[in-house]
C-alpha cells in the first residue's frame, strides 16, 4: 500500500510502528512547528506581536478549517481547551428539567455522559444509558429509549471500546422526531471518518484535537447548529464571552450571535494554531481518502489477528465499521497485554 503521508510529516522514531491514533495520535509536524513558533515569539516579544488584535483573532484559522471539516459555516464553530470543557458548558446551557431525560449508552466514554449526570443532580432530569448486547449497542435500542420527554441524545460517533460507528442520520431523525437534540462527541471519529453536519441537521458536534486530528492536547472544537446559537446561554463565561472581547464592561455580557458565545477564556493559544495546521493538512489529503485507507490498514490488522486466533469484537462491515479494531484472546486477560 502506498502511504498517504510523507515520513517527514510525522517525526516519529524508526523503532516502532504506531497503531494508537485512537488513543493519542502522533502529531503532524506542521502543528508542532506552529506551536513552537507561537511560543517562541511570545517568549521573545510578549504582547508586542501578540497584541489585542492578534488575541481577538487567534481562533480564526482553526475556526475556518474546522468549518471545512464539518461542512459548516465558520460562525457555527466554537473553540475550547477540551471536549469536556465545551460539552460541560453546553450541558449547563441546555440544563434539562426534572421532567426531561438524556439518552446515551452504558459503554460511552465517561466524559460524554458525566456533564449530564452533574446537571441532573441540580435539575432532576433522568439519565438513560442504553445497555450493550455482546459488546455492541443496537441503534434500535437507542431509538426505543427516546420519547417525548427526551431533551438530548448524546452519543459518541464511534464507541472508544469497540469501534462501533453509529449512523448519525438515523439517530438524528429519531431524536428530532421527538423534539430532542442530537449532540455528538466526535473525538473518536473526526479526521478519520467524514462528518457532514448538513446530512441530517446535527445539533452539535464536539471533538478534541489529539486523536485522529493529529493535533495537540489542549485544543478542541465544537459545531453548534445555527438554530441554537441565539437561544443558549453558555454554562461557562469569561471575558471572551462578550461580543467585543476588549469592551471590558463588568456590568453586562453581550453574547455574540454565533457559536463564538461558547468561547470564554484565555487558553494555550498556540495549541489552537497547531490544531488548525493539522486539520488543514488532513483536509488536503481528504477525509474520504483517509477513511478508505485506514479501513484497508484495519483489514490487514484483522487478518493478522485472526491468524493468531484472536476474537475480533469490532463491527467489520457496513455503516457500523470504523478504523478502530478491538480483539480478545481466549484465556488471556486483556489488561495483561
Amino acid at each position: 500500500m502506498r502511504p498517504l503521508t510523507s515520513k517527514n510529516d510525522f517525526p516519529s522514531k524508526d523503532d516502532f510502528i504506531y497503531l494508537n491514533a485512537a488513543n493519542v495520535a502522533l502529531m503532524y509536524d506542521g502543528a508542532r512547528q506552529a506551536i513552537i513558533d507561537w511560543t517562541q515569539d511570545l517568549a521573545e516579544n510578549g504582547s508586542n506581536n501578540f497584541d489585542e488584535i492578534a488575541e481577538a483573532n487567534v481562533f480564526e484559522s482553526l475556526r475556518y478549517f474546522t468549518a471545512q471539516l464539518f461542512n459548516s459555516d465558520p460562525e457555527d464553530i466554537s473553540i475550547g481547551s477540551s471536549t469536556t470543557e465545551l460539552l460541560g458548558s453546553l450541558a449547563w446551557a441546555i440544563a434539562p428539567g426534572a421532567d426531561k431525560n438524556v439518552v446515551s449508552t452504558n459503554i460511552v466514554f465517561p466524559s460524554t455522559v458525566y456533564p449530564w449526570q452533574r446537571v441532573a443532580r441540580s435539575t432532576g432530569c433522568s439519565i438513560r444509558l442504553v445497555k450493550e448486547q455482546n459488546n455492541l449497542v443496537l441503534e434500535d435500542d437507542i431509538i426505543g429509549s427516546i420519547d417525548k420527554n427526551t431533551s438530548v441524545v448524546c452519543i459518541s460517533h464511534v464507541e472508544y471500546g469497540n469501534g462501533q460507528c453509529f449512523d448519525l442520520e438515523t439517530l438524528c431523525s429519531a431524536a428530532h422526531e421527538m423534539g430532542a437534540l442530537l449532540i455528538v462527541d466526535a473525538t473518536q471519529s473526526a479526521g478519520a471518518i467524514p462528518i457532514n453536519v448538513n446530512d441530517c441537521s446535527i445539533d452539535a458536534v464536539i471533538s478534541g484535537g489529539y486523536k485522529w486530528l493529529c493535533g495537540p492536547f489542549g485544543a478542541a472544537v465544537m459545531y453548534l447548529a445555527p438554530h441554537l446559537q441565539d437561544k443558549l446561554e453558555p454554562g461557562l463565561v469569561g471575558f471572551r464571552s462578550n461580543k467585543d472581547i476588549w469592551d471590558l464592561n463588568a456590568e453586562r455580557i453581550d453574547y455574540p450571535d454565533s457559536a463564538k458565545r461558547f468561547e470564554f477564556s484565555t487558553m494555550a493559544y498556540g495549541n489552537a494554531l497547531g490544531l488548525a495546521r493539522s486539520i488543514e493538512y488532513l483536509a488536503q489529503m481528504g477525509i474520504d481518502n483517509i477513511f478508505e485507507y485506514n479501513l484497508l490498514l484495519a483489514d490487514i490488522l484483522v487478518e493478522g489477528l485472526r491468524k493468531r486466533s484472536a476474537n475480533i469484537t469490532s463491527p467489520l462491515s457496513g455503516k457500523y465499521r470504523s478504523p478502530i479494531v478491538t480483539a480478545t484472546f481466549d484465556g488471556i486477560d486483556p489488561s495483561s497485554l
